[in-house]
């Protein structure tokens, strides 16, 4: 780890925080939400072993990067923005896209408004959603799940927040990390956090200093620049309105665990074994899912993950 150079470079705007390693074609990797270019520790050293230059930054919002108070900053337009004006800033014509979580999200938003920037693209947790035209995503989330879920109870500025100061980092972190369960993850409003359990022991992939590295910086941070992501979902749908229908044009493998509660989203399977995802994303060449993975899974399943990034780039 001690190998892991980090650096700070101004884009679009803010300073971010990148972490890097390695030389050879550039491999960008993109964490999700409560997480930290710190997601990527075990693949930045795997794959920067095995010949990439790997890059991880703070997006946005995360960590050492800046965060910008107001949800309008926190689009999909500001954060691939970012990702372009780091890669400008340090050379980089093509990269192999990496994506977990919101990093998936904006991973699929990167290659629909930059293809020519993109050599391919491994996607994890999160599968391609075509813009509906006809209804806000907030609006689509709260119709399927109810008020309680938790993007819908995440939405009003100030609200989880509260809730949050009301635990230690540590333990938001591990009832994060930890939860195994696939079923919609709801805070009703009467019980808030404490409706998510935390574990009384961490499982083998996570050690106390890798949560105590993430609460550390959520610590000085606060969650409000995370958060605003999916306070900015609504935004983002109305900006992109010019690329409704358009198919995503690069090369792609997808992942997810068989626990992921993005995998257990209703209709969310139909779509990913049954012709929808091939249609949207044509050049869709494998879909894995991983048995018994959870939602966290570059960092639940490191090695066989490794593996699976190197064995697709390893062919362009």
């Amino acid at each position: 780890m001690e190998k892991i150079e980090h650096t700070t470079v101004r884009t679009n705007g803010i300073n971010m925080h990148i972490a890097s390693i390695g030389t050879g074609p550039v491999v960008l990797f993109l964490h999700g939400f409560p997480e930290l270019w710190y997601s990527w520790r075990h693949q930045l050293l795997s794959l920067s072993s095995l010949g990439y230059r790997c890059i991880a930054p703070d997006l946005r919002g995360f960590g050492d990067t800046d965060a910008p108070p107001s949800p309008a900053s926190y689009s999909a337009l500001h954060i691939v923005g970012d990702l372009i004006g780091l890669l400008d800033h340090l050379g980089v014509d093509q990269v192999f896209l990496i994506g977990h979580d919101w990093g998936a999200v904006i991973a699929w938003w990167f290659c629909l408004f930059r293809p020519d920037r993109v050599k391919a693209l491994v996607n994890m947790s999160v599968a391609f959603t075509p813009r509906n035209p006809k209804r806000k995503p907030v609006d689509g989330l709260r119709a399927l799940f109810g008020d309680d879920y938790y993007i819908c109870r995440f939405q009003e500025p100030g609200e989880i927040e509260k809730e949050f100061a009301g635990y230690d980092t540590a333990s938001i972190m591990k009832k994060f990390l930890t939860g195994r369960n696939p079923e919609p993850p709801c805070l009703p409003k009467e019980q808030g956090f404490r409706a998510w359990k935390t574990p009384e022991t961490l499982p083998p992939w996570l050690l106390e200093e890798d949560v105590n590295y993430f609460a550390s910086k959520f610590s000085k941070t606060g969650f409000v620049g995370g958060l605003n992501y999916y306070r900015a979902l609504n935004l983002t749908w109305e900006l992109t309105g010019p690329w409704t229908g358009l198919q995503i044009k690069v090369p792609v493998k997808f992942i997810v665990g068989d626990l992921d509660i993005t995998y257990h989203i209703p209709g969310v399977k139909d779509y990913i074994h049954n012709g929808g995802f091939k249609r949207d994303v044509p050049f869709l060449q494998e879909v894995v899912v991983i048995e018994d993975g959870g939602h966290f899974i570059n960092q639940e399943k490191p090695d066989e993950i490794s593996r699976h990034v190197y064995d697709f780039i390893k062919k362009f």
